[in-house]
């Protein structure tokens, strides 16, 4: 049995400074206060990670909207029955604000027995009636536009929770219907979601709708910053051979309020018996006592005398399942901690679902979906007394070359990584990159270090209270048009998460022995740029891709440091310290360094430590022997970067030059050189 070595791929901690939790006199916390800012906006999309209050703060935005902006009625749509209850009513008054949050018990249509055809027509009755509030699922607001029309929603305010779920492509009928209320431009939408990209890289909306929306952003960062309790949060995948029910408890602290996803019953992973699955994780944990008949909870004795009760929601017995999962949404018990140990789902207990004390979130198999991983993970990071630290645990069968799915195991293996590189950007602070010139200078409310701000120098500065960093780089090329502005500020992540999921980047990247890195950071990100933003120029494009390369490998040296310095203490500011001595330790921090950073270099000697010396091999060979030198497309873009050299240096690349990615580029000319030719002689 291979033996697991704990090596978080990401590992940050927060300065606790309760900031996120506090209240106005309005009763609103940080985040719903920013929203709230921009309550006259038509078009809102407030993007803030699980946990920071964003059903709280559509309830603010709503009442305004009723109360002063000519708001006839407010529609909120949620993915799934059992998050309406986060609209239910509220004493807002109590805390400060001028109205409460009310919604009469017909037009929670999330608690209305039958069909989605019965709420269908109840929908219809609620836009003939006087009543202000209604609360239904995706499905059925669908069927209702399908139904009446989109004219029959006018003047109302549509808020759709778990924004993600939407998407561009139109096979999405929810993406489909919102792109008619935009185009109609007669109703208010505030849209909300903590995971804004798309697993499927899908795009959630088309270009020319999302312009039109006024983003509130509340990062990862900030929130966790300012928690009062919650200081660290590990991100680690950890490799087994065999069954994961033998390798569990590797990883499975007992001693740890703990949620475990097991594999969906056609992954890899998966023993195909999900029951016998749970029964062996029972039984590793020790001897079970029967069931709490109250609650349904398996009661399980550890070797210590200590019992635990354990949630079981995999269960096909419809009563035994439901008794468990209403004993789980107890609101009497919502602050206990004491109520419930470990919770085993498999679809379940993922989005929307609140367990403030969960400390570890243990994963099973791949989940297709990054928005899937961010939503699991969220589940950990809810802020209560006593819980310092919370951790996300993937665990993933390591590729046998005896499995005939040795290639699925591979690739899982390397959407595992991506998910990893993804999270890293989405917990660190926001990057703010600035051109070094020498009219630059410190900007009020950054802090540059113990030396302070070096005109001569490129400087790397921290805004604590807004979690941002400001990165002066030479030659860096500045964002021209708004909407490339708006990329560059908001849409960062997208961009890396389109690039960490290529999956001939990460290939390369972590297993091409003769990678020349800009032909990753420059000729595929570029493409990739190109692709998902076609209606920028060229100039714009250009420096989206030197943005976003930037944010990726700061982030991954930064990452280095901390790693590779085994006596640094790993306090909240470790990742900034980390960005701050890498800008110093270079000779100057400029584009074409970055450019030559391998983005996949730190993620390769995580994954070294923490695969078997055998199976990293054996992913090295499959990789390698499917690995094609050069493809055309790949040719014409390198040929394009050879043009702006030659206008840069009044040549060509050079075949014979000692600097590897010119030769690179004299390649890409070479070979559509040839390919020209040959197409002349055929």
């Amino acid at each position: 049995m291979t033996e697991l070595k704990k090596v978080p791929s990401v590992s940050v901690s927060y300065s606790q400074t309760g900031a996120s939790t506090k209240s106005n006199e309005l009763g609103m916390r940080a985040m719903q206060e920013r929203a709230y800012n921009k309550r006259g906006e038509q078009y809102l999309l407030i993007k803030s990670p699980p946990a920071s209050g964003k059903s709280r703060a559509l309830m603010f935005i709503a009442l305004d909207k009723l109360e002063n902006q000519g708001v006839r009625q407010a529609i909120i749509v949620v993915p799934e029955k059992s998050i309406g209850s986060s609209f239910a009513d509220e004493p807002l008054s109590k805390f400060g604000f001028w109205a409460d949050w009310t919604v009469r018990p017909q037009w929670n249509l999330c608690n209305a027995p039958g069909t989605d055809g019965g709420k269908v027509n109840a929908l219809g009755k609620f836009l003939e009636s006087d009543d202000r509030v209604l609360v239904c699922t995706h499905a059925t607001f669908r069927f209702a536009v399908d139904k009446f029309g989109v004219a029959a929603f006018d003047d109302r305010l549509i808020a759709v929770d778990e924004f993600h779920h939407v998407s561009a492509n139109p096979d999405n009928k929810l993406g489909q219907h919102l792109g008619e209320f935009i185009a109609r431009d007669k109703v208010h939408v505030v849209a909300m979601t903590g995971s804004y990209f798309r697993g499927d890289a899908e795009a959630v909306l088309a270009p020319h709708d999302e312009s039109k929306f006024e983003t509130v952003t509340y990062t990862y960062y900030e929130q966790l910053n300012g928690y009062k309790y919650l200081k660290t949060l590990d991100i680690g995948y950890f490799f087994y051979s065999g069954s994961y029910a033998d390798d569990i408890l590797k990883v499975l602290n007992p001693s740890e309020k703990t949620i475990i996803h097991i594999p969906n019953v056609n992954s890899r992973e998966s023993t195909k018996d999900k029951h016998r699955e749970v029964e062996h994780i029972i039984d590793a944990l020790g001897e079970w006592q029967g069931a709490d008949p109250a609650t349904g909870f398996q009661l399980v004795k550890t070797p210590n005398g200590r019992v635990l009760k354990i949630a079981d929601l995999v269960d096909d017995e419809a009563a035994k399942r439901d008794r468990v999962s209403a004993a789980l949404k107890d609101p009497a018990q919502k602050n206990n901690r004491d109520h419930v140990d470990i919770i085993v789902a498999l679809g379940m207990a993922k989005e929307g679902f609140d367990w403030i004390w969960c400390e570890h979130a243990l994963t099973v198999g791949y989940r297709a979906s990054l928005t899937e991983i961010v939503q699991i993970i969220g589940r950990a990071t809810r802020d209560a007394e006593g819980k310092t630290r919370a951790r996300f645990t993937n665990l993933i069968a390591e590729p046998d070359a005896s499995e005939e799915a040795v290639a699925e195991a591979v690739n899982d293996t390397l959407k595992a990584i991506a998910a990893s590189l993804l999270m890293e950007q989405v917990l660190a602070p926001r990057f703010e990159f600035k051109p070094k010139t020498p009219t630059s200078v410190a900007v009020v409310g950054f802090d540059y270090g113990e030396d302070g701000y070096d005109p001569k120098k490129c400087n790397v500065g921290f805004n604590e209270k807004s979690g941002k960093f400001q990165i002066e780089i030479k030659g860096l090329a500045e964002p021209k048009s708004k909407e490339a502005e708006r990329i560059c500020r908001e849409d960062l992540n997208e961009v890396i998460t389109a690039f960490v999921q290529d999956k001939s980047a990460i290939e390369r990247g972590l297993f091409d022995d003769e990678l020349v890195p800009e032909e990753l950071t420059q000729v595929r990100m570029g493409k990739i740029v190109k692709d998902r933003f076609p209606e920028l120029d060229d100039e714009d494009q250009e420096a989206v891709r030197q943005h976003a390369i930037a944010a990726l490998n700061l982030t991954q040296k930064a990452k280095e440091i901390i790693l590779g310095d085994e006596n640094q203490e790993k306090g909240n500011t470790a990742l900034i310290d980390g960005v701050r001595k890498y800008a110093m330790d270079v000779r100057e921090l400029d584009i074409d360094l970055i450019d030559r950073i391998n983005p996949f270099g730190e993620a390769y000697a995580i994954l070294a430590k923490t695969m078997s010396e055998e199976s990293l091999k054996q992913v090295a060979a499959i990789i390698s022997a499917k690995r094609i030198n050069l493809t055309p497309e790949e040719a014409r873009d390198l040929a394009k970067r050879a043009l702006k050299f030659k206008q840069e240096r009044g040549r060509l690349p050079s075949i014979t030059s000692p600097d590897p990615w010119e030769r690179r580029m004299a390649e890409g000319v070479a070979y559509l050189a040839k390919l020209k030719a040959e197409s002349g002689n055929g």
